[in-house]
Parts: structure tokens; sequence; C-alpha cells
């Protein structure tokens, strides 16, 4: 084991490329063989996932319709009728449109394991005692993901389009809307979301490396709260209803991150003990 360290310590900066290069390899292999069973499987990936949003009979449609009637806000929330239509205007459109759906779709199920190279990639450098606190990062940073991907397809991607899809500056105008235009607006949702879910475990290894701290993140709450709240707007229609629904889980997740850098610190603190002792 003590050979093995010493022979990664002495890995020159071109090893370290080459290895990285490897990885990176290995990760495009997955997300392009996932990719190809998502593109075999056009049907489902279009018909019920990517579309599926704009039918009425969505589940978040009559979700927030059944909560929106008992308030008395039923014409913001109920979409009893597809009020657009989706069009391809060029020749190539929709085999691009299918290529790079299904590039995404092999991304995003092949998360854990692009996580996994990395990991291992980045794992060699970290001490006995990182790796071993380290050890659910992969499990837990891909669940978080998922969570934030469903979140993205099924809250944030139903309100932008109900709210798109039926505004309207004239009677006379219709909406269509270019295929390209509305795959990368379900794509950007669905991905960004992710993304925002990965808080926690950025603010981790934040903490880790010394660039965070508790008293940091609180001091700068109120910032945080600006942030999100201009997050919110940007992914989603101009209602303050829509925006607090998106708002409220990411301000738990800050809050979730206080609470793990916390976590942090203190495993910090008693191991610098344990060996001041």
């Amino acid at each position: 084991m003590a050979k093995k360290r010493n022979i990664e310590k002495e890995m020159s900066f071109l090893d370290h490329l080459e290895e990285l290069r490897w990885h990176l390899i290995r990760s495009t292999i997955a997300v392009m063989v996932l990719a190809t069973i998502a593109f075999i499987a056009k049907e489902f990936i279009f018909d019920v996932l990517i579309l599926g949003p704009k039918n009425p009979d969505f589940p978040t449609y009559k979700l927030l319709c059944r909560a929106a009637t008992q308030l008395g806000l039923e014409e913001s929330f109920c979409f009893k009728e597809e009020s657009f239509r989706i069009q391809s205007r060029t020749p190539a459109g929709q085999f691009s449109a299918h290529i790079w759906t299904s590039i995404t779709a092999g991304f995003i199920i092949g998360f854990p394991y692009v996580l996994y190279e990395f990991w291992k990639f980045v794992s060699p450098g970290l001490r006995t005692n990182e790796r071993k606190n380290s050890r659910g990062f992969i499990i837990i940073a891909s669940l978080l993901f998922f969570i934030g991907v469903c979140f993205g397809y099924y809250v944030v991607t139903p309100l932008t389009i109900n709210f798109l899809g039926s505004y309207k500056v004239s009677e006379a105008v219709f909406n269509d809307f270019d295929l390209s235009s509305y795959i990368g607006l379900v794509r950007a949702s669905v991905i960004a979301s992710g993304l925002i879910f990965e808080l926690p475990i950025v603010i981790y290894f934040l903490t880790k490396v010394g660039l965070v701290t508790p008293a940091w993140l609180k001091k700068y709450r109120k910032f945080a709260l600006v942030g999100v709240l201009i997050i919110s707007a940007i992914i989603t229609p101009p209602d303050i209803a829509s925006q607090v629904i998106v708002a409220v889980p990411v301000l738990i997740l800050y809050e979730i991150s206080i609470i793990i850098s916390k976590i942090v610190v203190r495993k910090q603190k008693k191991l610098l003990n344990t060996h001041g002792t």
C-alpha cells in the first residue's frame, strides 16, 4: 500500500493529465452507450418525457389545480387545454433534437458513473481519513442530483411551460414554439435544478479546504436569499407563487449546507485536538 502511495506521489504532471484523459474517455463512453439506448427509446423519451409537460393531464397540473382550486387561484394553475403547438422549421431539426436529447439523457442517467470516475481521479490525493469520511460522496451527490432533476422536471418545467404557453400579447397571435427552443427549456430547467441541488456537496468541499465557514454562510445568508430569489425569477415565470415554490427548496438546501459546514468544522477541530494531545 505504501509503495502504491509513493508511485502516486511520483507521478509527473503529464502522468496526471494522462490519467485524467482516461477517466474522461471512460466517462464519455458510458454516456454515449446510455445515449444510444435513449436514442433507440425515442417514443418514450419524447412522447412521455419531453412532451409530457405540455399535456393538460400531466401529474403536476392536476396536483397544482387541485391545490389552487382550494385556495381560489384556479385560473393561475389549472392547465385545461394545450395552448400552443410545437413545430420543427429546419430540415434537420427533429434529427438534431433527437441526437442532443439522447446525449442529455445519457449524461443524466450516467451521472453516478461520471462522478465515480471523477472520484477515482481525485481520491488518491486525499488522506486515508478524508477518503473514509467521504465514502458516501457518490451516493449522496447522485441522490441530490436526481432529486434536483425530478424537481426541475415536475415543478420548474410545468410552471414555466404553463405560463409561457398560455401568455399572449394579442388573441391574433398564436403560440407556435420551435422544437429546439422547447427542448432547450426543458433541458435547462432539469439540468440547472439538478446542479443547484448539489449545493450541500459543494459547501462540504469548500468547507473542507477552508474557503467557507458556518459563520461566513450565516453572515451572508441575506445575500444568499436575494441570490436564490434572482435565480428563481430567471428559471420560473414572473409570478410570486411560482418563484416561492422554487425558492423554498433552495433555501432549505442552503440551511442544510450550513449544518453540513458546522459538522465539517467540528470534525476538523476534533481531529486537530486529537493530534495536539
